[in-house]
């Protein structure tokens, strides 16, 4: 079965561009000692959570390319909600999603031992407050520069999503909203 996720990809520059990820715990079964972004699986109670404002009509209008309207809140609140709960910062209470950007979907081949469909947002780190910090989900979580991150070890689908944030910065507001919904589906999404 393929679970529906969502990731949210936090950006400041200063002067270099900047992403926050951590390193994913060696416990886990999807991805153990990897870099990712703050994310995880849509739960049942991100269908009922009220937002102090929804994501942008353009940005709606994209995901909803594959997803009904109330999987696509569910998306972007679990997003908001994955933050918080890994990164220790928030989107608010209730959260803002007006500040974000839907960038690309990425589906985990078939025959993968856990599937997903997941969903990348993206946003200025002005977006957020808080401190720093989460439930030890992600280990290093920190603001990487994006050159020396791209030098790593990461999985193909990250590097790919990291090369669409290089992109979407370039495009100006007008020509970020008339973007088509990228999908990766890689049969070697995990591998170098």
């Amino acid at each position: 079965m393929i679970r529906d996720a969502a990731t949210l990809i936090l950006f400041k520059e200063e002067p270099e561009l900047r992403v926050l990820m951590g390193l994913r715990n060696a416990g886990h079964k999807f991805l153990p000692n990897k870099m990712v972004f703050p994310g995880g699986r849509v739960d049942e109670a991100d269908f009922t959570v009220k937002t102090a404002a929804p994501l942008p009509n353009a940005a709606m209008a994209r995901l909803r390319l594959g997803a009904s309207a109330e999987l696509a809140a569910a998306l972007a609140h679990a997003a908001a909600r994955e933050l918080q709960e890994e990164s220790g910062l928030s989107l608010g209470e209730p959260p803002d999603l007006s500040g974000l950007d839907y960038l690309c979907r990425a589906e985990t081949p078939a025959g993968a031992p856990i599937r997903f469909n997941a969903r990348f947002f993206v946003g200025p780190a002005s977006l957020a407050r808080g401190t720093l910090g989460g439930t030890g989900e992600l280990e290093a979580l920190d603001w990487y520069a994006l050159e020396p991150l791209l030098q790593l070890e990461l999985p193909i689908v990250t590097r790919k999503v990291l090369v669409q944030l290089q992109l979407w910065r370039a495009l100006s507001e007008a020509e970020r909203a008339e973007r088509k919904g990228l999908v990766y589906r890689n049969p070697d999404w995990f591998a170098e």
